[in-house]
């Protein structure tokens, strides 16, 4: 299935049939069940198209465009990293400010640990010592005893990497200067924080909660915490393609928070996204104006500004199970270079 937009499209159309078929032939060779290509060019229009399966494992769904994905970490980037911005911009958090300006209690009992330096630029940009992964949800069942154990753990400190406690602390202060939940806040336009799970791309068999999960957040602790600033957002393709022209028409205009989204705080990473550097997801022939990032569950968004250009690959690589080589990581880079090649 796909659709297009009036207008001249031949020139998107190769390099839009080259890319569908990495992902056709990834499918076909059983390595990830289903997926949606999506691709919006200022110029050009916009196609995207579906193949393989929305679900194989507790009932066969076709997968459409109009399928429901969990974007897992893309929900960094679309959710909780314009929102940040936005307080900044409006003056009601300072980004080189201490985290502890908005989350006073954050490890309140040790009021000299390094903890409490961290600031909200060096989380965006995850340039902080917090450990990579932490199982948060097997600590406890409340999601409240939960934010307090995330605020008052005693944190392992260690090199600079990417890391989900950097966005579930920005959410928690997001939390903290709206006075709601996360789950309680506009997910924005297009975006949820769960689907009807007949519409919904399923993903992993969770061996915690015992079922395929379809429509429900995959990420454990986000499903725990009951909403979190570091995954939990579900959209389509032309939710994802619609969020990404925005912002190319905000940058187009602009718009201070996107030249943020663009300016790198490190070698691969801006405030909130990823950059261009060897070995990256968006492919080899991207230049230096192109942002991206990707989600677990299979997703990635990368936009182009200099050429007007965004692309979506959204797929279930983690159903029925993550424990697999799914091979999405040279999958998502060969898109990437089959895209680029759109005069």
């Amino acid at each position: 299935m796909s659709q297009k937009p009036a207008g001249r499209t031949e020139a998107l159309e190769q390099p839009f049939e080259a890319a569908f078929a990495l992902l056709d032939q990834s499918i076909g060779s059983g390595r990830i069940p289903g997926g949606v290509l999506g691709i919006h060019d200022l110029q050009h229009g916009r196609m995207t198209r579906s193949t393989g399966l929305a679900q194989k494992v507790g009932g066969g769904r076709i997968m459409t465009v109009d399928t429901w994905f969990d974007l897992a970490s893309i929900s960094k980037v679309a959710f909780t990293v314009p929102r940040i911005l936005a307080l900044a911009s409006e003056g009601r958090l300072d980004l080189d400010a201490p985290v502890t300006s908005v989350i006073p209690d954050f490890r309140q009992y040790a009021p000299d640990c390094w903890e409490r330096a961290v600031t909200f630029r060096q989380c965006l940009g995850h340039q902080t010592p917090f450990p990579a992964v932490e199982p948060i949800y097997t600590y406890g069942d409340d999601p409240e005893r939960l934010r307090a154990f995330v605020l008052q753990r005693e944190w392992r400190k260690g090199p600079p990497v990417y890391s989900d406690i950097n966005y579930i602390l920005l959410g928690i202060a997001l939390e903290r200067i709206e006075g709601k939940t996360i789950r309680a806040m506009e997910a924005g336009p297009g975006f949820a924080f769960s689907a009807p799970p007949e519409k919904a791309a399923a993903t992993e068999h969770c061996m915690w909660r015992g079922r395929v999960l379809c429509g429900e957040v995959h990420d454990e602790n986000c499903a725990a915490l009951q909403g979190s600033g570091h995954a939990g957002l579900f959209g389509t393709v032309d939710a994802v393609l619609d969020f990404a022209a925005h912002l190319l028409e905000k940058d187009a205009a602009g718009d201070p928070d996107v030249r943020l989204m663009r300016t790198p705080l490190s070698d691969k990473r801006t405030h909130g996204w990823e950059r261009p550097y060897e070995g990256w997801s968006g492919g080899s022939l991207c230049n230096s104006s192109v942002i991206g990032h990707t989600g677990f569950t299979g997703t990635g968004l990368w936009i182009d500004f200099d050429r007007g250009r965004a692309w979506t690959l959204l797929t279930n690589r983690v159903h029925p199970s993550r424990h697999a080589d799914s091979g999405i990581f040279a999958l998502r880079a060969d898109v990437g270079d089959a895209v680029n090649t759109i005069d």
